[in-house]
């Protein structure tokens, strides 16, 4: 049996294309190949078999230009199906081509390009077949034998979006789409991608609007010819479109041109009041006093608000995609708790896109990507996501401190700081591939987003104590991510450079500061900055205004007529989350649920004689408060239904911040309006 790419070496053998030298060269490669095949054959022993050696590796990018401009056509007219048909020319010369499908996304910290909905590949020049391999240690790569003469290669192939929500996000529905570059392209291996010159073109469905980062060269009815750009450009420059849009002008002044694109299932969905559209330019206004620079010609956020195709947080240096359900505008006070994605994302243009850990930077999307300083590029982002959020007045003061409130409590309940360290949350991406896990307090993936928020209060706090109120992070954030005003290109930092702009703040012994947060086990909650910014962590029975609001718009019937699928948080009293169905969510290890044999694949069918409804959970909760009876639960697993009697008394315990008399509020100020 021949072993993987050596068969297009054969293959090869009867192209009518080739020539005599190639074919030469090619057939001395097998016959060493084989017998490098039989030595290893030979050589076993009594001890068993040796390790068949792997093929040629895949040529490492190299920072010279690729020769020639890629032609890309991406036609979306095919929304029925939900597929984007792709016609790529790429310029070649004869001889051996390796054609990479992107792997390591930006943004997604993880190895999750979806190569398996990939199909339909076909590779011709003149018209005439040219066979394919597939590379049998990474399945992203594709071996192609160019024939002599060829100057291009055209490749044509299927992106199969996802049809249902098991299969995947929803990218495209019969209103919108979002089209994101690196599931529709092959790109040659062996260069940098800022060296791959592309020249890109879309075919939107008759009566489409579209918005992107990117220039436009031409447009003739639904084809749009984009600017010729370099690859890294163009990937990360995503495309949303669709029938229902509107664009917001959020600029602060004409260097600082700054946009809101808005894609909606319906019309009606794009109605913003002049309330609304206060918040979204204060956010801006915000961020330009925060951060004093710019790295982009002109920021559009694309944001798609929808029941139809999911919810999305990516971040791109002059975009961003976003999505949300499709009251985003018209039900202002249901979204509170999701209210600060679009500052996050935001905020990702300065950290994460501009200023980028120095490991994560890659010169191609194929090279493995190194997560380590997750919690400065995303758990910084987080911080100021919420400080953003709360400064331009999309969320309130008070309710920020709630939701601050509750991650910590969130992490008093989580176990799993037991055994993991913090840093370690950070190769979770790579560990799962960002799929979900069972027992989320014990596992605890990705917790440098929210650890890292209070990691950050914490050295905010820090810097405004020992400066007696005259420094802050927000300095930090001007020193650090404030430098090459107007630049794009991006700049790399390591731990090292993090901690040497912090004491350009406020000298201090930062490196430990950070390591034993960081790097060491942490059983306790990191609380310091809530301390120390004035408040404490407290709990009540009665759950703030906000959250009712919330709960109330999310417990309503969707359009259709089907029950809705909210989920209530019971995870600091019983320890778990229910769906509105009884289905469950998360589990808390540990937990009261989970010491009565509670686990997230059951469903509650009814609590204390009576039939199931979040409502009757809480009175339960509440009635308990006052008896020695345990709480009654009726579940159903698989075909098994049994009862669970859990033994708590503790009350609802919402969290929440608690001002400290007499103590300087310095979380206030934090989340108090620029000056």
């Amino acid at each position: 049996m021949i072993h993987g790419r050596w068969y297009s070496y054969l293959h090869s053998l009867s192209y009518a294309g080739g020539i005599l030298k190639t074919h030469v060269k090619r057939f001395l490669l097998l016959v060493v190949f084989t017998l490098t095949l039989t030595l290893v054959a030979n050589s076993q022993d009594k001890r068993g078999p040796n390790p068949v050696p792997y093929p040629p590796a895949i040529a490492a990018p190299v920072d010279v230009p690729y020769p020639g401009t890629i032609s890309l056509l991406v036609d979306l007219t095919d929304n029925t199906h939900r597929v984007a048909n792709v016609h790529e020319t790429v310029p070649v010369s004869a001889g051996e081509l390796t054609l990479l499908y992107p792997k390591w996304i930006p943004g997604n910290h993880s190895p999750t390009g979806p190569i398996s909905k990939v199909a339909g590949l076909v590779v011709t020049a003149g018209g005439k077949r040219i066979p394919w391999l597939r590379d049998p240690v990474n399945v992203y790569a594709f071996h192609i034998t160019v024939p002599t003469g060829v100057k291009s290669v055209d490749v044509e192939f299927q992106y199969l979006s996802p049809v249902t929500g098991r299969e995947g996000r929803i990218e495209i529905s019969n209103e919108i789409a979002d089209l994101a570059w690196d599931t529709v392209l092959l790109y040659p291996a062996g260069y940098f991608v800022r060296n791959i010159q592309v020249e890109a073109s879309l075919k939107l469905p008759e009566g489409w609007k579209f918005a992107s980062a990117l220039d436009v060269n031409s447009q003739a009815g639904s084809l749009v010819h984009f600017k010729t750009t370099t690859l890294n450009t163009l990937v990360d420059s995503p495309v949303y479109a669709g029938i229902h849009y509107k664009r917001v002008d959020l600029s602060t002044d004409a260097q600082n041109k700054v946009f809101l694109d808005v894609f909606g299932d319906k019309e009606a969905d794009l109605a913003i009041s002049p309330e609304e559209l206060t918040f979204h330019r204060n956010m801006v206004k915000e961020a330009a006093k925060l951060y004093a620079s710019r790295h982009y010609d002109h920021y559009d956020f694309l944001f798609s608000v929808s029941d139809k195709i999911g919810g999305m947080g990516l971040e791109h240096h002059q975009s961003s995609e976003d999505g949300e359900r499709a009251n985003y505008f018209t039900d202002w006070a249901a979204g509170v708790r999701s209210r600060d994605l679009l500052a996050h994302e935001y905020t990702h243009s300065w950290d994460g896109k501009f200023r980028r850990p120095a490991d994560i930077w890659t010169p191609n999307y194929d090279v493995p990507m190194r997560d380590s300083l997750l919690w400065v590029y995303e758990g910084m982002t987080e911080y100021y996501g919420f400080v953003l959020t709360a400064r331009s007045g999309m969320r309130t003061a008070a309710q920020t401190r709630d939701l601050i409130g509750e991650i910590a409590a969130n992490f008093d309940i989580s176990p799993g700081r037991k055994w993991r360290p913090m840093e370690d949350t950070t190769n979770q991406p790579t560990v799962s591939q960002r799929t979900p896990v069972s027992w989320v307090s014990w596992q605890r993936p990705e917790d440098y987003y929210t650890e890292g928020l209070l990691i950050w209060l914490d050295a905010d706090t820090k810097i405004r104590e020992m400066s007696g109120g005259k420094k802050s992070l927000d300095d930090f954030a001007k020193i650090f991510y404030g430098i090459d005003n107007g630049s794009y290109v991006t700049r790399t930092y390591t731990f090292d450079d993090v901690v040497a702009a912090l004491n350009q703040v406020q000298p201090f012994d930062w490196a430990t500061f950070l390591h034993k947060r960081v790097d060491e086990l942490a059983p306790e909650t990191p609380k310091d900055g809530i301390t120390r910014g004035g408040y404490r962590l407290a709990y009540s029975d009665t759950p703030p205004d906000w959250l009712k609001a919330v709960e109330q718009a999310e417990a309503a019937e969707s359009e259709d007529g089907e029950p809705s699928k909210a989920t209530t948080n019971f995870s600091t009293s019983l320890g778990f989350t229910a769906k509105s169905d009884g289905s469950l969510g998360n589990v808390w290890w540990d937990s009261p649920a989970f010491k009565a044999g509670m686990a997230p694949d059951m469903q509650i069918v009814g609590q204390n004689g009576t039939a199931f409804s979040t409502t009757a959970i809480k009175q339960a909760i509440v009635a308990a408060e006052s008896s020695k009876e345990p709480i009654h639960l009726l579940v159903k697993r698989g075909r098994e239904i049994k009862t669970i009697d859990i033994d708590y008394h503790g009350g609802l315990r919402y969290p929440k911040l608690e001002r400290v008399e007499g103590t300087p509020a310095r979380l206030d100020e934090i989340l108090a309006p620029g000056k």
